[in-house]
């Protein structure tokens, strides 16, 4: 079975089992799907290039889970009021974003050898996210769900398995010789799918649509443990950060 079919089932399972348990927890649940841009930090093009930044961005999407401690889905009615209950949230996520990237910035546009095998060059990253964050309100949870605050800002700090599997490919022919690729990418390149994990940092607010729904609006960053998610890895001795995408969103939340 695909590992992205089995992580869904796992949290689909795990959904259901909070579903069953939530009377003795004393929680209620929010569903929501997100969506947006994602700007991928990779090996492809120069690092704090303005041309890569803006060139190399891609989208994602995905579907979130919350467990609401300041609500109580079994009595409708308020959980006991305590500090963590009015001002955390834990939330699920399953995300998938997809990026295609090129070699962009100023040595790629040089009249060379090497500007022409990086112009030649391009490549995507196809990269499956399940994890979960845990989030702080500074505000009161239940003043924004009574609709006291139109507006609930909050920061997250989260942990992502990740299964990512990277293409490259190059109108030169194929990649790993010294006609079609820059040198220090020779040898450099693993196309084949892995997984690592993600720490992931967000801050965003949400805004009070309806007593049921909010709009969310979240700035999040993911940095990944590999150096391959792009599928690059260049021998290079400026080498020394890994990917990571910086993910603009925005999202539906319901309260079930």
């Amino acid at each position: 079975m695909d590992i992205r079919v089995q992580v869904a089932l796992t949290f689909m399972l795990f959904m259901t089992g909070l579903q069953t348990v939530h009377a003795q927890l004393g929680f209620s649940h929010e569903i929501g799907v997100i969506a947006g841009p994602v700007a991928f930090q990779s090996d492809y093009g120069e690092r704090y290039d303005f041309d890569t930044n803006k060139g190399n961005v891609g989208i994602g999407i995905g579907l979130v889970h919350y467990i609401n401690f300041a609500y109580r889905a079994d009595c409708n009615c308020y959980s006991r009021n305590t500090y963590w209950n009015d001002h955390f949230k834990i939330r699920s996520q399953l995300s998938y974003h997809v990026t295609t990237l090129n070699h962009l910035g100023e040595l790629s546009r040089r009249n060379s050898l090497g500007g022409l095998q990086l112009r030649s060059m391009e490549g995507k990253a196809n990269v499956f996210e399940a994890g979960a964050h845990l989030e702080y309100f500074p505000w009161s949870i239940r003043d924004f769900q009574a609709g006291g605050k139109k507006w609930a800002p909050y920061i997250a700090l989260g942990l992502h398995y990740v299964n990512f599997k990277p293409e490259a490919e190059s109108s030169l022919g194929p990649l790993g010789n010294s006609i079609t690729t820059f040198p220090t990418f020779i040898d450099r390149i693993d196309t084949s799918r892995s997984s690592t994990l993600a720490y992931v940092g967000d801050i965003g607010v949400r805004y009070k649509l309806t007593p049921l729904s909010d709009l969310l609006i979240s700035s999040a960053w993911h940095f990944y443990d590999s150096n391959y998610v792009d599928g690059l890895s260049p021998n290079n001795t400026n080498n020394r950060v890994s990917d990571s995408i910086w993910w603009f969103n925005i999202g539906y939340i319901y309260y079930l």
